[in-house]
């Protein structure tokens, strides 16, 4: 059986134009929602590996890991429901404020979305920086998720808009290269607020996010919109000298009439959230909600979560353990600059498979390893050389997520969709994103106590049927103009029976299209 389509671009539109230094530099600005997401990622795993903040708010958490409870299992130091609430309910108020998001970012535009999201993360910033009580905390960390609803929602759209065909796979990607800057500067301001004593340690750690906070907030007031929403809003003229700005170039008319003839098909859609359902929609539909819930499925936030706390399980020092979380969100970046480089030379498809079977490998062999240190008991250790090549396993499995998972997880669905339901497909992206993180991050450290060192199978277990899935269905995108992204569906093996004719534009039924072996 055939794999996905793999498009020939001999018979796809080129439109007149280039990179300018404006659309480059709108894209940076823009990608820097991804910020705020990756700082809290980084920061919610470290600031629960402090002593000083587990005695004042999870005390028993902390009992636990001094051994005052006499339960000496590994897999069991930090099993708390009300600690996984803490970094989980962040992803909660992320899934219900997708919902919102989507009206806002189709109705106020896509700059609109990413300064909500900035000002509601700069108010959970404050709330945590500060907080006195669990309920504090938590108040703030839904602030903080509202913030990251927003984001997620308007920024992979707003990337995938403003960029060239040719280059809208790297610079869409430049959002999940915020999210691991946001990652490794977490983790760098853990591993230094973690050596002062006292409360102050974990508040600057958790207060400092209302620097990315900042920078999304104004970077939200001063972004222009991008041509696609400004012609869905009726500013048409505008959208034409935006389009010129950003192209370089005078002669956008064959872009802009694709965009207009996209905008013409999105108003006769009332309610996109029904269109959405159309058998048309339905293989786009069906990427959106399995390819984030296989994202969160190759467990890649329960390392980027809780990596010091899992790192101290398996025996690091506090110290150790901190450092070793700042080892792999090094790696997270640079795995995430090959993507940038690669994905629209090599495409998607190449970065799915192979950073499939990476983390596959890295997966057993960190099962293996721990299963072997601590058994079924909890009870062991690990030698020094036995736990830093368990270290670099992780650091390999990151880095296969980082070029792979990690970046084409918002790539894809935000490049997919027509105009007419791209707002309701990406927040459909971001709601099943954010269900199997909050999920995952509600149950990982009693399913760690539960599963112990069987978990890394469990989760090797879905990469292996998610690669599998990106092989057989998955066409690839590389190079399509977004607007004429339904002829990439037309000519799929398994998906061309769900495209009608009248569904492609005028030049899009032009498009030849290959088979993969």
């Amino acid at each position: 059986m055939a794999g996905g389509g793999i498009v020939n671009t001999v018979g796809v539109r080129h439109y007149e134009g280039g990179v300018t230094f404006f659309v480059v530099f709108t894209c940076m600005v823009g990608a820097t929602g991804g910020l705020i997401f990756g700082y809290d990622i980084g920061i919610s795993g470290g600031v629960t590996s402090m002593d000083t903040f587990l005695k004042k708010f999870f005390r028993s958490v902390y009992d636990k890991e001094q051994g005052a409870t006499g339960n000496d299992s590994a897999y069991c130091k930090f099993d708390s429901h009300l600690l996984q609430l803490f970094t989980s309910s962040l992803y909660l108020a992320a899934l219900i404020a997708s919902f919102f998001a989507s009206a806002v970012t189709r109705a106020f535009g896509r700059k609109i979305s990413m300064f909500v999201g900035g000002l509601t993360f700069l108010t959970g910033s404050i709330l945590n920086g500060f907080a006195q009580n669990i309920a504090m905390l938590i108040f703030g960390r839904i602030f903080l998720g509202l913030g990251v609803g927003f984001c997620n929602q308007s920024v992979p759209v707003y990337l995938s808009e403003m960029a060239p065909a040719n280059l809208r796979g790297a610079l869409n990607i430049g959002f999940q290269m915020a999210t691991t800057i946001g990652i490794l500067a977490a983790n760098l301001i853990n591993y230094a607020t973690s050596k002062i004593h006292g409360d102050n340690g974990w508040r600057i750690s958790l207060g400092l996010a209302a620097i990315p906070a900042i920078m999304v907030t104004l970077g939200g007031l001063l972004l222009p919109d991008s041509p696609n929403s400004l012609v869905d809003r009726g500013k048409r003229e505008e959208a034409r000298r935006m389009l010129q700005k950003i192209r370089g170039t005078e002669n956008v008319e064959e872009e802009f009439q694709d965009l207009v003839e996209a905008s013409e098909a999105s108003k006769q859609v009332s309610n996109p959230w029904k269109n959405i359902l159309e058998r048309k929609n339905r293989p786009q539909l069906i990427f959106a909600i399995l390819i984030p819930s296989f994202q969160q499925l190759t467990g890649i936030n329960v390392i980027m979560f809780y990596a010091p706390v899992l790192f101290k399980t398996l025996g690091f020092e506090s110290d150790a353990s901190l450092m070793s979380a700042v080892i792999t969100g090094v790696v997270n970046v640079v795995a995430t600059i090959v993507s940038i480089v690669s994905v629209d030379r090599f495409g998607r498809r190449i970065l799915f498979l192979e950073g499939g079977i990476q983390m596959l490998i890295c997966q057993v062999l960190v099962s293996i390893f721990i299963g072997q240190a601590f058994g079924t008991t909890g009870q062991g250790s690990l030698s020094k050389g036995t736990a830093n090549f368990v270290v670099f396993l992780i650091c390999a499995y990151v880095a296969a997520f980082a070029w792979s998972w990690g970046p084409l997880g918002w790539l894809v669905p935000s490049e997919i969709f027509p105009l007419e339901t791209r707002s309701a497909g990406t927040a459909i992206n971001v709601i099943f994103n954010m269900t199997f993180t909050f999920i995952i991050g509600q149950c990982f450290l009693s399913m760690l106590c539960t599963m112990k060192f069987g978990l890394f199978l469990f989760f090797s277990c879905f990469v292996i049927i998610m690669t599998l899935f990106i092989y057989f269905f998955l066409p690839e995108t590389k190079n399509v103009p977004i607007e004429e992204m339904y002829s990439v569906w037309k000519a799929h093996w398994f998906w061309g029976k769900y495209i009608p004719d009248d569904a492609l534009g005028s030049y899009a039924r032009n498009v030849q299209m290959t088979k993969a072996p």
